[in-house]
């Protein structure tokens, strides 16, 4: 098995990966590693839009100061600041690369600017519905046709290379790359390179109902953490308010926008808006709220849901700024001119991650992580609506730059050892693999969802600890395969989740504990060391 060698090594595809890499391949040999197609991650499926400034009734204090409200006063103020004073131009450098973003239907207004949660103004450039996909495109088209940018499809990345996978084995924390398994051929390879960046998106799937995509298993922070890195405030998982109501859990989201643009939240039984009654934001408080609010409502009147209705806005208009979700809902039998939406909170973001600095840096020398994998100090305790793909835009810059400046104090990958897996054999029981993947995701759903209390959190604890065993023993056993290398993954963030949550003795932003119900005077981020 020979080493597949680069400048830097890129883990992910999305806007934050192909983002380093274009601001890295002027000068350096990329790879950007993708555990399915190029095209299968979190990005392509966004919505909404991208938060900047850009309006001149705005500015970049208002966007910093609705941050911080929806971060709960969590939000590292420097990062904050150094994102949304960084909006514009990487709003700008998606334009030059062709994202057709919507023209604006107002005198002298550049792109239309549309308005979600918790934003005091319209700030929120969008294409149509689908922002996601047309930013995906326009970054992987560029990417494609880099001629130093190598794009490489079904890479599931299994372990980050330190010193102690070095023929010359030390305990050097300095990191080399990945071994990662090609699904093409079974094989282990090594890729390897001064810099490695993991871009790989969250843990959505950690979580039994969730708008993630499949592949959003926490690779990037399972493999950040065995390697040694700190991870921080992974007790705050956005639970996006409105996801279609689906009984068999797979759920398709309906953007923030859709209320920005006057959607209301109703029961269904008799049609009762009920925002009013939990915060004088009504639907554009900020996601937390309105995520407690569904779920407090659902509860308490024993509803499998709630509605989410649009209708009363003309249906020209609901046809021109919501084209994707009225067709997607057309086909399950519903017309959102003239219907209701039957929606329910479902997982949606992972806020902490591996903690890192205002370059992307992570504790490992080489190692660097890049949007919703990492913990900037954007979010705090609850993302604003669309600051989600602003973060990869600015951090992938801001990691190729950090990285392009301080070349020469990068170490060459030295002699790494092949992947070693002789001892092991071939499973014939995938069946164990599904099933304790289904365990995980139901046990945190049950006791570590949108309300929390000490008791649910040791249940899951007890639980994940008997699972983590079982998966050890079974990963050390058998010949890997992408879902097994998902389910290890899975046990490790599921775990460290429930340890944030727990060491958390207070309720702020998106972790709320009936044991714990008071927010602290003082903010505090919830750090854990290997």
């Amino acid at each position: 098995m020979s080493d597949k060698i680069f400048d830097v090594v890129i883990v992910g595809s999305g806007a934050a990966g192909l983002t380093a890499a274009l601001h890295l391949a002027d000068r350096f040999d990329v790879a950007v590693l993708a555990k399915g197609s190029i095209s299968d991650g979190s990005t392509a499926k966004a919505q909404g839009g991208i938060a900047a400034v850009l309006d001149a009734g705005d500015n970049f204090e208002n966007h910093i100061k609705d941050t911080f409200t929806a971060g709960a006063g969590l939000n590292r103020r420097s990062t904050v600041e150094y994102v949304v004073e960084h909006a514009p131009e990487a709003i700008e450098h998606l334009a030059e690369i062709g994202v057709p973003f919507n023209p604006g239907n107002q005198f002298g207004e550049r792109w239309h600017l549309t308005r979600e949660g918790g934003h005091s103004h319209r700030r929120i450039v969008h294409v149509d519905d689908a922002t996601g996909l047309a930013v995906q495109k326009a970054l992987q088209k560029a990417a494609h046709a880099h001629p130093r940018i190598r794009l490489i499809p079904d890479m599931a990345a299994i372990d980050l290379i330190s010193g102690r996978h070095c023929q010359d084995s030390s305990d050097s924390r300095d990191i080399h790359g990945v071994y990662a398994y090609n699904s093409w051929n079974g094989k282990v390879q090594r890729f390897l390179g001064r810099a490695t960046i993991l871009a790989t998106g969250g843990a959505g799937q950690v979580y039994q109902h969730s708008t993630a995509p499949k592949g959003a298993t926490g690779d990037g922070i399972a493999m950040a953490w065995r390697a040694g890195a700190r991870v921080s405030n992974l007790e705050f998982n956005q639970f996006h308010p409105t996801a279609l109501y689906n009984p068999e859990g797979t759920h398709f989201l309906i953007t923030e926008a859709m209320r920005g643009e006057g959607g209301q939240l109703k029961i269904p039984t008799d049609g009762h808006r009920f925002m009013p009654d939990f915060d004088d934001r009504n639907e554009l408080a900020p996601r937390d709220i309105v995520a407690r609010a569904i779920d407090h409502e659902i509860k308490r009147l024993g509803l499998n849901y709630v509605y989410l209705d649009i209708s009363h806005r003309p249906a020209e208009f609901i046809e021109q700024h919501f084209p994707t979700i009225r067709a997607h809902l057309l086909e399950q039998g519903i017309d959102i001119t003239t219907q209701p939406i039957p929606v329910v909170p479902a997982m949606h973001y992972t806020c902490g991650g591996v903690l890192t600095d205002i370059n992307g840096r992570t504790d490992l020398p080489g190692l660097y992580a890049i949007g919703e994998v990492a913990q900037s100090g954007l979010h705090g305790a609850n993302r604003l609506a669309s600051n989600s793909l602003l973060e990869c835009l600015v951090f992938g810059e801001a990691a190729a730059r950090h990285i392009t400046e301080n070349w020469d104090n990068l170490s060459e990958p030295p002699a790494v050892r092949p992947w070693d897996d002789s001892r092991v054999t071939n499973s014939d029981e995938e069946i164990v693999v599904q099933h304790n993947w289904h365990e995980i995701r139901r046990a945190m759903w049950d006791y570590v969802g949108i309300v929390r209390s000490n008791k649910r959190l040791m249940r899951a604890r007890h639980r994940l600890d008997n699972l983590a065993h079982e998966i050890a023993d079974y990963y050390g056993n058998f010949h890997v395969s992408p879902e097994l290398i998902e389910l290890r993954n899975l046990i490790d963030v599921a775990g460290l989740v429930v340890r944030c949550a727990l060491s958390r003795k207070e309720s702020r932003g998106l972790h709320f504990n009936l044991d714990y119900p008071d927010t602290l005077p003082v903010a505090v981020d919830t750090v854990l060391t290997p």
